[in-house]
């Protein structure tokens, strides 16, 4: 399985609209539109989310296949990771079908909505490693380790190609994340064997400082107007290419390191 992309870019989300920021793109043109000038900014990566023709949140096997065809077309050295978050629009067994119909090779997937058919869990998990589908694990704190130790099956979950994010800030007040949101995550991830394949994303006007701290503790980075719409210092960024461009200075990351051919979407 592929490994995560250093720096994704999460442009839409479920929730948001053109009323939050008239730059969010929502029609599959403008995210390929999107995902071009954040790739060329310095995202390695693509969290895909779709919509409806009402605009609306989309969880539909179809509508993946033909924006991965797209996607790889516009950007064919872009990894894509396609989202089964419910937004509470859909329920367990149709995040799972669309998982595994989707044609992706990198999925998100929330323990904790997993958890609602518990009994389900291990047998979707180890279907998605059989197809070489890589599942990224959200926790959004954590005692969500304690969620994937009872829903993924031990072979899948202490190897060092475990796919996790740590979501910060979302059930915080305001949905304001703070930096030091993340130490709770990493002291459990210490506790573990071997390591992990780790990506943090925070909500709020604090993304910028998250992102940085999860790249000094050796993590991988989300960024996007799915959790965030602000700059550090507050001003509300023109579009997501200038977020993503934001965090590339902020870390000093070396773009080439960023941006590698992709093996598939």
């Amino acid at each position: 399985m592929r490994a995560l992309p250093r720096l994704m870019v999460a442009p839409t989300g479920a929730r948001r609209g053109k009323a939050d920021h008239p730059a969010l793109p929502v029609t599959l043109p403008e995210i390929v539109e999107t995902a071009r000038a954040c790739h060329e900014a310095g995202a390695d990566g693509l969290h895909l989310h779709l919509r409806d023709a009402e605009g609306q949140h989309l969880l539909d096997a179809g509508a993946y296949r033909e924006a991965l065809v797209e996607l790889r077309d516009a950007v064919p050295e872009m990894a894509v990771q396609v989202t089964t978050e419910a937004a509470g629009a859909y329920a367990p067994p149709h995040q799972r079908a669309v998982a595994l119909a989707a044609g992706a090779h990198l999925v998100s997937v929330a323990l904790r909505e997993m958890a609602a058919e518990e009994a389900e869990a291990p047998g979707f998990y180890a279907a998605c490693a059989e197809r070489g589908i890589a599942v990224q694990h959200i926790l959004y704190d954590a005692g969500d380790f304690d969620l994937l130790t009872r829903l993924v099956p031990e072979g899948l979950r202490d190897i060092a190609e475990l796919q996790l994010i740590f979501v910060l800030g979302r059930y915080s007040a305001g949905q304001e994340s703070d930096a030091r949101d993340l130490g709770p995550f990493l002291d459990r991830l210490a506790a573990r064997e071997r390591p992990a394949d780790w990506a943090a994303c925070a909500f709020g006007r604090a993304e910028t400082a998250c992102l940085r701290a999860a790249h000094a503790a050796g993590g991988k980075m989300r960024v996007g107007f799915e959790n965030s719409l602000w700059h550090e210092d507050g001003r509300v960024a023109r579009d997501n290419a200038e977020r993503v461009r934001a965090v590339v200075g902020a870390c000093g990351l070396d773009l080439n390191s960023c941006i590698r051919p992709a093996r598939g979407s």
